[in-house]
């Protein structure tokens, strides 16, 4: 009787050990079918998100997508071809009704003095007088540098960064041809180490080249997630500054690490780029030459910057990406910042008015790639707008209050404002990055 008891209570808790597996298989099933489909949720709406004006509908379409508050992206379906004198995207496979759309296909769509000098380029489906003159197997990408391109922050904003994230939306394999509408011959050259990583074909310039061009289909637009960002989150395959970062050195430099400079260099210091503005631009640091010898005299090898158009980035790349440190006054030229590798500083001198710029221009990027951040935040009398309206105007006190969101008068903390830094204060502040800078030296160059 014993050994029977025993034996039914060796059944039950087996049967027990099977109904608590069942459970319990069933529950992570559930669990993981839930994740599976949230996670399946979640790339449908990235993708559609991302590519909803270019996924196929019926050959021989045309689509626009005006839902975005940065840009405007419209897509052709089917063979297209370019009359570049028109700037005319005709679909070559469509049927009636004949549509028609047009668009500015530069990321700043809501700045009308941005747009006012880019000019709008034709979709339709109205038939072609003109012929295929030059045939390609690969589709177009149309885009404009016109806007504030030739400034050298809006260059990166408004043209190769929405570049880098247009490709990875819709082009992952890259085989595409840019077709560069009005482009000055100088952006072509200045740009064409990071042109060559994008596309393996020669670059269009409607400018330049009138000549009738055929494409299986063509995206006219680019893609921007906001000011000098990259968001994985709206990427098929995520990627951030950090994998632009990564674009830029492959261009630059192979895609090598960087050399070590302290080989090279009689000195072992790090090496401090101070960014330098002239002439009548505004935000001069009136003081550079005292500042300079006060960075050497904290133990800095300094080398002074003066970029201009004509500026290899190239060079610029390997001399920046080979230093410590990095230091200027807010503006376009500190673009130059995604070329410091991932632990390097960032001293940026923000003049008064300037906060939110140069936060969102310069500080966010350099945080998002590692890029260790320091902020000089000028004081009254560092401006050289305390001469023209007085330390307790509303100026110098209330910028905000001011400007109230008028650009006009953003433009005088911009245009009419110089920089005068407290040599006092500002020794402190390069104490501090040379630590910073010095350490880094030490854990990555030797």
């Amino acid at each position: 009787m014993k050994k029977k008891g025993s034996s039914l209570t060796a059944a039950a808790c087996f049967g027990l050990l099977v109904v608590i597996f069942i459970l319990l298989h069933i529950a992570f099933t559930s669990l993981t079918d839930t994740i599976a489909f949230q996670e399946f949720r979640r790339w449908k709406l990235i993708l559609g998100r991302t590519l909803s004006p270019l996924s196929k509908p019926a050959v021989g379409s045309i689509r626009c997508d005006r839902s975005h508050k940065k840009y405007d992206l419209c897509s052709v379906n089917g063979t297209t071809l370019l009359d570049p004198s028109a700037l005319t995207l005709y679909e070559l496979d469509s049927t009636p009704p004949a549509t028609s759309f047009t668009v500015r296909p530069y990321p700043r769509k809501t700045d009308k003095t941005a747009m006012s000098k880019v000019k709008d380029v034709t979709l339709t489906s109205t038939s072609s007088t003109a012929l295929c003159q030059v045939t390609h197997s690969s589709p177009a990408l149309v885009f404009s540098v016109d806007g504030y391109t030739g400034n050298f922050y809006h260059s990166f904003n408004e043209g190769i960064i929405p570049l880098f994230v247009t490709v990875n939306s819709v082009f992952p394999n890259q085989n595409i041809t840019l077709v560069v509408t009005d482009s000055p011959d100088w952006w072509v050259q200045k740009y064409a180490e990071l042109l060559s990583q994008i596309t393996i074909h020669p670059i269009i310039n409607t400018k330049t080249d009138q000549a009738a061009h055929c494409f299986p289909s063509a995206i006219v637009g680019l893609i921007s997630h906001g000011e000098m960002t990259v968001d994985p989150n709206r990427l098929p395959q995520p990627k951030t500054l950090v994998d632009f970062r990564a674009f830029l050195r492959k261009a630059y430099n192979n895609g090598s690490e960087p050399e070590s400079w302290n080989r090279h260099r009689k000195s072992h210091k790090p090496r401090m780029v101070v960014v330098s503005r002239k002439g009548n631009v505004g935000r001069v640091m009136l003081n550079q030459n005292q500042v300079v010898k006060a960075a050497e005299k904290v133990g800095f090898e300094v080398v002074v910057f003066e970029p201009s158009r004509k500026t290899s980035l190239n060079g610029a790349f390997r001399l920046i990406e080979n230093s410590n440190a990095m230091l200027g006054v807010h503006g376009a030229a500190l673009t130059h910042s995604l070329f410091l590798r991932p632990g390097s500083i960032l001293l940026q001198v923000v003049p008064i008015g300037t906060e939110w710029l140069a936060r969102t221009c310069f500080e966010q990027p350099a945080k998002a790639m590692g890029v260790e951040y320091m902020k000089y935040a000028i004081g009254v009398d560092e401006s050289s707008l305390v001469e023209k309206y007085g330390r307790h105007s509303m100026v110098l006190r209330n910028p905000r209050g001011f400007a109230n969101g008028n650009w006009s008068k953003v433009r005088v903390y911009l245009k009419a404002q110089n920089v005068k830094v407290d040599l006092v204060r500002f020794r402190h502040y390069l104490t501090m990055a040379y630590v910073k800078a010095k350490r880094f030296m030490e854990k990555e160059d030797y």
